[in-house]
């Protein structure tokens, strides 16, 4: 495979809808698939969903099918983190030799979960960061759609020309994208973002507006975050209080009236990523015997919220 030219979703997400839109604007409606389970599949089959107001009726495939086309070019992953263990091992008949694998998934640990199914081989580190996107039912609305960072690890050097086939492709499509020198310490640079800004506004039943304003909502977002600074150190991860800062001038660029994702599962009664946020910084912390009291705080809060549904 010289180039990619289709790209298979995962998950009809905000992300899933966001790149979905992208692709079929820029390589065609045809050359992007959705890839589901067979329930979704009759759900959606004939459900048109929006975004910024562009009506589209995308491919909605049973992921266990093999494509007549051939093994998938670009394979997504854009489930939520709760759904992630069992999407994989459906969509094993979509990966051959040539198949690409992204995660825009939340979190450190999608990776490892994708690539021990599907083969590690196939995998490409990256995050999908800066995007402000709204799904409310079939509807998308975005703003910013940020950007991908992408990378490998440098002991992963032998993946360099799946790379350059995604960074070629992202060049030809026009998508935002920044290579990363060292896109672990990025994956947990996002990490640490949603560590703060979804739990904080979660809990504050609020938008990214709650948390742009000074007040204890803010200080309990920068708090979470700096105890992921102090567990990456133990890691041996370099996230710094630099770091931290520039993430939150991120936060106050978006939409005042957006919402992060845990806070639209919030709205919707969904089960949140809570065990991928705080819940692994509290697994993480205890293997170091480090003290995180916001998070502890913020996940015994979370789970009370979802228990009321």
């Amino acid at each position: 495979m010289d180039r990619i030219t289709r790209v298979s979703i995962v998950g009809m997400g905000a992300l899933g809808v966001l790149y979905g839109d992208f692709f079929a604007r820029t390589l065609g409606l045809e050359q992007v698939t959705f890839l589901a389970d067979r329930d979704r599949v009759e759900r959606y089959r004939d459900t048109t969903v929006y975004c910024n107001g562009r009506g589209w009726k995308f491919a909605v495939c049973p992921g266990d099918e093999a494509d007549p086309r051939g093994p998938a070019q670009l394979l997504i992953f854009a489930v939520k983190a709760t759904a992630l263990e069992a999407s994989v091992p459906m969509v094993r008949n979509q990966v051959g030799k040539d198949t690409v694998i992204l995660s825009v998934l939340n979190g450190i640990t999608s990776e490892a979960v994708i690539g021990n199914i599907l083969g590690m081989e196939h995998m490409l580190y990256c995050v999908a960061q800066g995007m402000d996107a709204v799904k409310l039912g079939n509807r998308l609305t975005y703003s910013h759609m940020g950007e991908i960072c992408i990378g490998i690890p440098e002991s992963e050097a032998e993946k360099e020309p799946l790379l350059k086939k995604v960074t070629d492709l992202f060049d030809e499509t026009g998508l935002p994208y920044t290579r990363e020198a060292d896109i672990l310490r990025r994956l947990w640079c996002k990490w640490m973002l949603n560590v703060g800004v979804n739990q904080a506004v979660m809990v504050a039943e609020g938008t990214y507006g709650t948390v742009q304003k000074p007040g204890k909502e803010r200080h309990m977002m920068m708090d979470a975050m700096a105890e992921v600074v102090a567990l990456a150190e133990k890691e041996n991860i370099q996230v710094t209080g630099e770091d931290l800062q520039s993430y939150v001038d991120l936060v106050d660029t978006l939409n005042p009236e957006g919402m992060p994702s845990m806070r639209q599962d919030g709205l919707a009664h969904r089960r949140s990523e809570v065990e991928f946020f705080a819940g692994t910084v509290i697994r993480k912390a205890e293997k170091h015997g480090l003290d995180v009291p916001v998070n502890r705080e913020l996940y015994q809060r979370i789970t009370e919220m979802e228990k009321a549904y």
